[in-house]
């Protein structure tokens, strides 16, 4: 079935008259005949009864009225809706965030970027690294936002924004809160709570390991809300990226010797045409004014 078929089913339906239907459609006569016999032998039917003076719906034609109806206004919404989506007019973006990572940064060029495109809205998933990653990879996503101390595979495209560093998060009444700043090795021996999706943990437990320092995991847990009220309550330490909204009765201390960091960047699959929506969202990631990385390593 083709479209013009739809059309012109419709306008004979409501006007009853082959000439008048042919002249709402803005096409001859006879044109219009043969797209509704191609139809009626697609059906394996007659759709109208011709009579001298009339013609009318037959019972196949009644039946499928309500089916072609429905195709054409859904062939209508899919028009509008891409118009809407190319005038980003109501259209959603569907983006994936690395759990790991802190709305404190984010939130400010999240809202910017909604005050200059307020027909867009944005849903953000929360999903580890190997997640975001395959699921933009076989389609699932188009945009993704992720933490990493390593360069990506080669089918991605990664746009940095800002680097961050980890930090010790300890106990207010820890031993070690009355130090400036930590060494991997003052941490000998201290228990240590994991926080499951940290993208450095590997990384940072070789580290530690090259200078002999143990320190072992006491609890674990994909949620960084556990991980902190169990340091709260005195367990342990945690290792958290420095800009996480911490709550003020714990402290924070920077991580030297060897400092630890990740890149954050927006992420795409290489080569893979971008949405008029994920388009504007690059483009103002690029005109965002991110953290001045030098300002707060000198705080």
């Amino acid at each position: 079935m083709e479209m013009q078929q739809v059309r012109y089913f419709l306008a004979l339906a409501q006007h009853l008259n082959f000439t008048r239907a042919a002249e709402a459609c803005n096409v001859s006569q006879p044109a219009l005949t043969r797209a509704i016999q191609g139809l009626e032998a697609e059906f394996g039917g007659a759709l109208f009864h011709r009579e001298r003076n009339q013609t009318h719906l037959s019972e196949l034609g009644h039946t499928m009225l309500p089916y072609v109806q429905a195709i054409a206004e859904q062939a209508e919404a899919a028009k509008a809706h891409a118009k809407s989506v190319g005038k980003m007019q109501d259209v959603e973006l569907k983006m994936s965030a690395m759990c790991t990572l802190s709305p404190r940064i984010l939130s400010d060029f999240v809202a910017t970027f909604r005050r200059a495109n307020d027909g867009v809205q944005l849903q953000v998933v929360d999903l580890g690294a190997k997640p975001l990653l395959e699921g933009l990879a076989d389609g699932r996503g188009e945009i993704g936002l992720i933490g990493h101390n390593e360069e990506l595979d080669d089918r991605f495209h990664a746009m940095p924004l800002y680097r961050e560093r980890f930090v010790v998060v300890l106990p207010a009444d820890h031993r070690l809160a009355r130090q400036n700043a930590l060494k991997v090795t003052d941490l000998e021996g201290e228990p240590y709570l994991n926080r499951i999706d940290c993208e450095v943990f590997d990384f940072a437990r070789r580290e530690f390991e090259k200078r002999g320092v143990k320190s072992p995991i006491v609890f674990r847990s994909q949620r960084d809300d556990w991980v902190l009220a169990m340091i709260r309550s005195g367990m342990g330490w945690g290792f958290f990226p420095e800009f996480y909204s911490f709550p003020p009765d714990i402290v924070v201390r920077p991580l030297i010797d060897p400092e630890f960091w990740r890149t954050v960047s927006i992420v795409t699959v290489r080569g893979r045409p971008h949405s008029p929506a994920v388009g504007a969202f690059v483009r103002a990631a690029r005109s965002f004014s991110w953290p001045d990385q030098a300002a707060l390593c000198a705080a």
